[in-house]
Parts: C-alpha cells; sequence; structure tokens
C-alpha cells in the first residue's frame, strides 16, 4: 500500500549563492516530497564538496555516514556560521545547548532531561487534545479557504510550549515574531542577535517572578536548579527561549507540511481511515518523508575518515538527514510515502548527544492534531492547486508559508 511522490511541481527553488567552486548547501527543493536535483551527483557514498554560506565543507548523505559521524566525539558543533543557533561566534548564547560541546552541553542537557521528560510529555496529551479541538472549533465556524498553516499548525505548538513552560501566550505575537527574525534566512547575526536578546530578556524577567511565586511548569521546575546554583538566572532564560523558539516553528512546519502530504497522497490517507492505530508508525513515516532540517553542520576536532574520505581538522561537515532519510539501503523505496513502512530510524530528529530533545513532544502534538483533524473534519481537501503552494525555501525550517483548505460543510 504506497504511494509514488507526487509529479507536481510545487513551489519554487531557492538556493542561497555559493561561491561558484562548489554547489550552495543547503538545496532548495521544488517538489516537499522529493529531494532536490541537485543531490543525484551525490548519489553515491564518496563524500563531496559544497558551499556553506560561502565556506567550503564536505557534504554527508548515506544514511550510515550521517548515523556514524554524528555521533563521533571528535565532531564539534561550534566554529559554525549560523547564529539561528545561538552562537555568536565567540560563545555560545548563554543556555543555548545545541550550539554547546561537552561538557557544557552534557551538563545542561542533564539538568534540563530531568524535566523534560517523556511522561512528563505524555502528561500533556489532554492539554494538546484540548488546544487541537479548540482551533478546530474557530476552524469550522471560518469562512473558507482557511490557512491551516496560520489557523492551527502554527498556533497549536505555540500554545502547547508556552502552557508546558508557564509563559502568558498574550506575548504569541511578540514571540512569533522573534522567532521568525531568527529562522529567516535574510536576517543578519545582528537582527538574530537582537531577537534572541529580546525574548531572553523577557523570560529572564519571568524567571525572577517565578522565583517568587513558582507554578507547576517548566521554568518553575529550573528555577529550582538556580537555587541550587547548578544553573544561573539567565541560562535558565536562555534554555527556555531555545525551547520556546524550537516548539513555534519546527512543529508548526511539519503540522503544515505534513498535512500536505496526506492530502495529495490520498491511498495512504485512506489507509489512515481505515486504521487510525496506524498514526503513531504514519507520523514517522511523514517525518522521515517530509524532513524539514535537512542538514546538521559540524567541525571536526581532529583528522578523522568517513566512508573512506580523509577529513582534516577544522573542516566543516554538512550532514543531509534528509539524504539519509532516502537512502535505499536502509529504506525500501524510500521516495515512496508508505504508512505500513516502519520509519522509526529514520535521521529527522538528528543523532547522538544532540539528538532533539523535545521529539516525544513533537511526536505526540502531531499524532494529535492529525488524529482530531481527520475526525472532525472528513471532508478536508486543498482550495487551491497543489502546484500554486509556496514553500519555505527562504527559512532555515522547511515547510510551506501557507495551505488553504476547504471542506463540506452539513
Amino acid at each position: 500500500m504506497t504511494t509514488t511522490p507526487a509529479e507536481d511541481v510545487i513551489g519554487t527553488e531557492a538556493d542561497s549563492p555559493g561561491t561558484g567552486t562548489h554547489p550552495a548547501f543547503p538545496f532548495g527543493r521544488t517538489c516537499p516530497f522529493a529531494l532536490s536535483d541537485k543531490y543525484e551527483s551525490y548519489a553515491d557514498d564518496n563524500l563531496k564538496k559544497v558551499d556553506f554560506k560561502g565556506t567550503p565543507g564536505w557534504l554527508v548523505t548515506g544514511y550510515n555516514n550521517v548515523r556514524s559521524v554524528l555521533a563521533d566525539p571528535h565532531t564539534s558543533v561550534r566554529g559554525i556560521d549560523d547564529s539561528s543557533r545561538g552562537d555568536d561566534g565567540d560563545q555560545a548564547v548563554p543556555g543555548f545547548f545545541v550550539a554547546m560541546d561537552p561538557p557544557e552541553h552534557d551538563d545542561l542537557r542533564r539538568i534540563l532531561a530531568k524535566e523534560f521528560t517523556p511522561r512528563r510529555m505524555a502528561a500533556m496529551r489532554p492539554t494538546i487534545e484540548r488546544i487541537a479541538d479548540n482551533l478546530i472549533d474557530e476552524v469550522l465556524t471560518s469562512a473558507e479557504p482557511v490557512d491551516i498553516v496560520d489557523a492551527l499548525a502554527l498556533p497549536l505548538p505555540s500554545l502547547v510550549i508556552c502552557e508546558l513552560l508557564g509563559v502568558p501566550y498574550d506575548k504569541h505575537d511578540f514571540f512569533q515574531e522573534r522567532t521568525r527574525a531568527v529562522l529567516a534566512a535574510d536576517s543578519t547575526p545582528e537582527q538574530i542577535g537582537a531577537a534572541i536578546g529580546d525574548v531572553m530578556g523577557y523570560l529572564a524577567e519571568l524567571v525572577t517572578i517565578k522565583q517568587a511565586t513558582p507554578g507547576d511548569d517548566l521554568v518553575s521546575l529550573l528555577v529550582k536548579h538556580v537555587e541550587s546554583g547548578a544553573l544561573s538566572v539567565v541560562d535558565v532564560a536562555g534554555m527556555s527561549t531555545l525551547l520556546l523558539m524550537a516548539g513555534h516553528e519546527t512543529t508548526g512546519n511539519m503540522i503544515g507540511l505534513g498535512l500536505l502530504a496526506l492530502l495529495e497522497h490520498p491511498d495512504q490517507l485512506a489507509e489512515l481511515r481505515a486504521d487510525p492505530e496506524l498514526m503513531p508508525q504514519a507520523v514517522e513515516e511523514l517525518l522521515r518523508h517530509a524532513d524539514i532540517i535537512g542538514s546538521l553542520p559540524r567541525t571536526a576536532t581532529q583528522d578523522i575518515e568517513i566512508g573512506g574520505q580523509r577529513i582534516a581538522k577544522g573542516e566543516l561537515l554538512m550532514f543531509s538527514t534528509e539524504a539519509g532519510n532516502r537512502d535505499p539501503s536502509v529504506f525500501d523505496e524510500p521516495d515512496r510515502l508508505d504508512f505500513r513502512r516502519d520509519a522509526s530510524r529514520h535521521l529527522t530528529f538528528g543523532h547522538g548527544i544532540h539528538t532533539c530533545l523535545g521529539a516525544p513532544l513533537a511526536r505526540l502534538e502531531l499524532q494529535v492534531v492529525f488524529s482530531i483533524l481527520l475526525e472532525r473534519i472528513p471532508t478536508l481537501r486543498l482550495a487551491v492547486p497543489a502546484a500554486d503552494i509556496r514553500l519555505k525555501n527562504d527559512a532555515r525550517i522547511f515547510g510551506v508559508h501557507e495551505l488553504p483548505v476547504t471542506w463540506d460543510r452539513p
């Protein structure tokens, strides 16, 4: 029970300019359900060069190579020209452990993991269901067509992460605006730094409030580690900023792109309707098939070898998780969307010590929102031709700018 990728070209491809010596990376997509044609010359296991923001680096595409080197302790997340990760060039922004190496990374992540547990995430299910139902209530009373990205995909994870952290949702527009500034491909390092600083400043004030009047939320739990001396107020503000910004756009983009995949693969949608128990497995396959992150950068901290290619200390490595997720040696007929496939080994959440800490929450949000949406609006469909949908090739996180939908009213 499989489907072939959509044949229509959706959106336009927009690559960042390279130096002219090597292709610019990341590669833009012309179809949300297929890799860029530029991957054709990188199809074998032989590493080849790309340019990342004008810096030459080695592109790693094979599943096994991506997985093994992401777990290699001889690579680093430091010294990479990407201020959206909270790296100001000299050191990581306090609390932004995604831009830190051990032991600083391990110390912060270990503290957060004590509070950001899979069990705590699972306990969020009733909250996520309530938020999804409320948003869909508003969708059903709106005039058609409805942009489901604006009405559901983006606000749902924003509401969830705000409730989890204990952050007032009336600051949603403030957070959304600054998150988009951080993730916009044309934002300068100064603009990104200012946006992160704005959010951290607000959250630092919130941390001091929680110290005096703690609640049953994640920020309040992290405040206890300030009292013990393990964290500073700035650390908690930075960690909260990272979670807040990651929780806004990543899951939101995946909801929009995943729904597009469902609507454009009607036989797989029919499978899911016939067997709702498939939803967790379907979400894993959607994550594999539509990978919104696509690339992960590292630098080599000593000479290493990948697939027979010597990488010198200090050289840049770009790991294409989207290409790894299409490796035919691991996933049979990888260009097909197949909800009967075991896609749990996908690389979309990364691998190694920097594996996405919020993966359990993202999975839960996707399962809940797709289940409720398909149950409550069974005739949901695109309101425009798929070819008219604009892809987010102009942002660091892939997705769709908008997704107009309609349905049959009673």
